[in-house]
């Protein structure tokens, strides 16, 4: 993707959303009390919250609301990280270890509380979210999950093959786990609805302004843009994946500890009554345990929501469309014959650790990044513990394990050799373990 061309992607959800919200760009000198740079479901998040305790707040946006990755996922709401368990958490942070483990733990319902909250209409069903295991030993790491989870209060089950089948309507999968507060939902109307909600609530939103700096000045935040400026006592960075895709000296050595990855999402024509039987019939989101994943949930409208990863991008649509109708019909062999109305593609800011990032900038200034593919339920739950932090709540209280930010070496070579990645993750899944 082209950060200089800030057109709307050719995705299912631009097409079937409402139009967000008309903006102004930033432009002259303005104040706030806190900015916030970015306005995905973290940054708008991080502001509603803040307006909802009375915080004069103004969000400086680059393109338009939910543009970035916040309005590209899947829309698939996870209460989990990707890969690191709630003992791998407290391990590397202690207590607030804990506490996050517990943000975590109840994200997914902390997301549809605040789209009910504020009548969001974002398609939102919270019919649960699965993760089926493609190979018998990897039964292990569904175990594993639910053992953990468990003794933090996760309404988790383990599932046998039999039940999956059930539940998924495939005998692709050798059992898994589900969580019942999981689901999914248009994230680009959820994205638009939290911009909307933010400004009936006298929150500020700027559109089209990438910023180009940020410094403190006089006991002040200044974040610049190319026909403005706006200062505040604190500041909160929400860009995670796209930290340095408008300007690479923003914060890079945030830009620099996630691997942008792209993503590619693809929408099916709508399945018909008879497959949509068979078909996880209870329309649960589900994600597996192939590194190079398989996913998938439903629309609104019946469309099977689900993607793709590829080494050679050259004619990507149509080998993609090629690649996952194919897989699709191994999965279910009742699904027919398989047609894609959308192809569209995001970034995924990924850590070496699966693990996300969670900084202090300065006085009253934080920022997070790497997202995991975690970060739909993971953002808005993060959104309001950031706003705790600029309002001064004691970090004791707070679910933010900080860190210094770690820049991956070679960032740049690795960025380009990234999708080399999928190969091993090929092999990897095709070993028993």
């Amino acid at each position: 993707m082209d950060s200089a061309n800030m057109r709307w992607p050719d995705s299912l959800w631009a097409a079937m959303t409402p139009a967000g919200p008309q903006l102004p760009q930033l432009a002259g000198d303005v104040s706030a009390d806190v900015i916030v740079i970015g306005a995905g479901f973290t940054g708008l998040s991080s502001a509603l919250h803040l307006r909802e305790a009375g915080v004069d707040v103004a969000v400086v946006e680059a393109a338009e609301p939910g543009w970035g990755a916040s309005g590209r996922n899947n829309g698939q709401v996870i209460p989990t990280l990707s890969r690191p368990d709630p003992d791998d958490i407290i391990a590397r942070h202690g207590i607030v270890g804990e506490r996050f483990v517990a943000l975590l733990r109840d994200s997914a319902s902390t997301l549809f509380d605040v789209a009910r909250r504020y009548q969001i209409q974002a398609e939102q069903e919270q019919a649960g979210w699965v993760q089926p295991v493609h190979s018998p030993g990897r039964m292990k790491i569904a175990e594993r999950r639910v053992r953990q989870w468990s003794k933090f209060g996760a309404p988790v089950e383990i599932l046998s093959r039999d039940q999956t089948r059930q539940m998924l309507g495939s005998d692709a999968w050798y059992g898994g786990f589900w969580n019942r507060t999981g689901g999914h939902i248009n994230p680009l109307a959820l994205a638009r609805g939290l911009a909307a909600a933010l400004l009936q609530r006298g929150g500020r939103i700027f559109a089209r302004s990438p910023v180009v700096s940020f410094e403190r000045l006089n006991n002040r935040w200044v974040v610049k843009t190319a026909k403005g400026q706006i200062s505040g006592r604190a500041l909160i960075l929400a860009t995670n994946a796209y930290t340095g895709e408008f300007a690479k000296a923003l914060a890079p050595d945030i830009a620099h500890e996630v691997m942008p990855i792209r993503s590619w999402q693809m929408a099916t024509q709508p399945l018909s009554d008879a497959a949509r039987k068979i078909i996880i019939p209870g329309r649960q989101a589900m994600s597996d345990t192939h590194g190079e994943l398989y996913f998938a949930r439903y629309d609104a409208r019946n469309r099977l929501v689900t993607g793709g990863a590829l080494i050679n991008t050259n004619d990507a649509v149509a080998k993609l469309k090629s690649m996952v109708a194919e897989r699709l019909q191994l999965l279910w062999p009742e699904i027919g014959d398989v047609k894609f109305d959308y192809v569209w593609n995001g970034y995924v800011g990924m850590t070496t650790d699966f693990l996300p990032r969670i900084h202090r900038l300065g006085p009253d200034a934080y920022a997070w990044a790497g997202c995991n593919g975690r970060a739909v339920a993971l953002s808005i739950a993060l959104g309001d513990e950031l706003s705790k932090a600029v309002r001064g709540v004691p970090e004791s209280e707070l679910a933010l394990p900080f860190s210094e930010p770690t820049p991956i070496v070679a960032h740049g070579l690795l960025r380009h050799l990234a999708p080399l990645m999928l190969a091993l993750y090929r092999r990897r899944d095709a070993r028993e373990i």
